[in-house]
């Protein structure tokens, strides 16, 4: 018999369990993320540095290293009821298919419009932006979950909102696109004609398929350059982590009200904010010594951040008007290949999730694009989800680990994140269906050429 053969298969929590603060995992940090510096002066940003481009809010919180809980605004508690507690599911389907002694559960993320997690940001983002009196934000998205969980929250409460999108999401996914645009939103293809640092990119790699950093560096010059807006983003930042942590506090309160003791906790890594959601409490408890768990970070092998990028600071966005992170990083003029799973393709790491794997809390390892849809394809049959390419990555790891426990016949629990549904990914399942979807894993010589854009500086 099981040992959580009485756990439902979907575990929902009641509406009050709704957490009523985020956690912030800096606060029990004993080494604190490296903070942004200017540029400039090379020195740590302080509020005023950072108020042309953020809300004043968000830069509280994002400089906040001290606070472990903070509030959520009542207006964005409402506003998460629409679609919130998500349940945690135990993937016992899945379980069976692999014939594993390992119990596998995962928290879905995707049961609202957006189809992802990202609405969990973007709707306090939004708020803080509406609270400012602000007439609107501009945005960058990559496979569109942000863009698409930004506009919803834009909606909401009325503001104007510019998307730049990934030109090649743009491209393949021209779904999200739309649902964009049904929510009000303005969608421009990046690196695009219609900004300095557009134009510049598209000069010096003509043809280019865009990457995330090059759409934050457009999206911040038009939000630093038009009156009553500012920028937000949708991942990577400390302020997004925090906002993210109600996924890993929900999936704590259910753990702790079915006892559920995962062992190992996974999660897909492109900037972070899914990532850092998920195991936020769960590392809180790692850091306090009150507990110990595995957690695995896992990326695309074309664009591999934590086990092959550098440990440095390095520009967030290709454009250079962002500040300067401290994370792991291929460089800001590394621009991945055209893979589908277009969330995970930037070329830095969260600042938060940098160091923690720095200082050997987390693991990492990055897989091909073949072997994650294999793994989605396996998911979706017998669990009856079809997985976003990001989320993919987990169920991935999750399946390798749960694999693992039938050669030995361990009997680990896993938790993994599903951040998103796959629904408008259908191009990349095509692709996958057909057998045209390659593997591309950067030489060193291609790595080489995004390291040597890292600034050299003596910090």
């Amino acid at each position: 018999m099981s040992k959580y053969e009485n756990v439902p298969y979907k575990i929902y929590l009641s509406e009050d369990e709704i957490p009523k603060e985020w956690y912030n995992i800096r606060a029990d940090m004993k080494n604190k993320p490296a903070p942004l510096i200017h540029p400039g002066t090379l020195q740590p940003l302080k509020f005023e540095d950072m108020q042309p481009i953020f809300c004043d809010e968000l830069i509280r919180q994002e400089l906040n290293n001290e606070d472990a809980l903070i509030p959520i605004p009542e207006e964005v508690r409402n506003f998460y009821k629409m679609y919130r507690p998500s349940p945690l599911v135990h993937a016992t389907f899945l379980e069976k298919a692999l014939d594993t002694p390992a119990h596998i559960f995962y928290k879905f993320e995707g049961n609202n419009t957006s189809g992802s997690h990202k609405l969990n940001s973007a709707i306090a983002q939004a708020y803080y932006a509406k609270k400012q009196g602000l007439k609107g934000v501009t945005t960058e998205t990559g496979a569109g979950q942000w863009g698409t969980a930004l506009s919803m929250a834009c909606a909401y409460f009325g503001l104007d909102l510019k998307v730049y999108m990934v030109k090649v999401s743009y491209e393949q996914k021209p779904f999200r696109r739309e649902v964009m645009r049904t929510y009000g939103a303005e969608v421009t293809p990046s690196p695009s004609m219609d900004t300095n640092i557009g134009r510049k990119i598209n000069e010096e790699f003509p043809g280019t398929t865009g990457s995330l950093g090059c759409a934050i560096s457009e999206a911040v010059e038009v939000a630093t350059s038009t009156p009553g807006y500012r920028y937000e983003l949708g991942s990577v930042l400390n302020q997004v982590l925090l906002h993210q942590s109600i996924i890993g506090l929900e999936t704590k309160t259910a753990c702790d009200k079915y006892g559920i003791k995962p062992d190992i906790i996974i999660g897909c890594a492109g900037g972070g904010s899914n990532l850092g959601g998920l195991i936020s409490p769960f590392m809180g408890e790692k850091l306090r010594g009150e507990a110990d768990y595995r957690i695995i970070a896992v990326e695309p092998a074309s664009c591999p951040s934590f086990t092959r990028g550098k440990y440095v600071y390095d520009f967030c966005d290709t454009g250079k008007v962002c500040p300067m992170a401290k994370m792991y990083t291929l460089g800001h003029d590394f621009i991945p290949s055209a893979n589908h799973a277009g969330g995970l393709r930037y070329h830095g790491m969260s600042s938060i999730l940098s160091q923690l794997y720095h200082d050997g809390y987390m693991e990492a390892r990055a897989v091909e694009q073949t072997s994650v849809f294999e793994a989605a394809e396996l998911f979706a049959r017998v669990e009856g989800t079809l997985p976003a390419p990001e989320s993919s990555h987990a169920i991935r790891a999750a399946i390798d680990e749960a694999l693992k426990c039938k050669e030995t016949g361990e009997e680990k629990t896993i938790i993994f994140g599903l951040t998103g549904t796959g629904y408008f990914d259908l191009t990349a399942y095509e692709s996958f269906n057909n057998g045209t979807m390659t593997d591309y894993i950067p030489t060193d010589e291609d790595l080489a050429k995004g390291f040597a854009s890292i600034p050299e500086l003596n910090i």
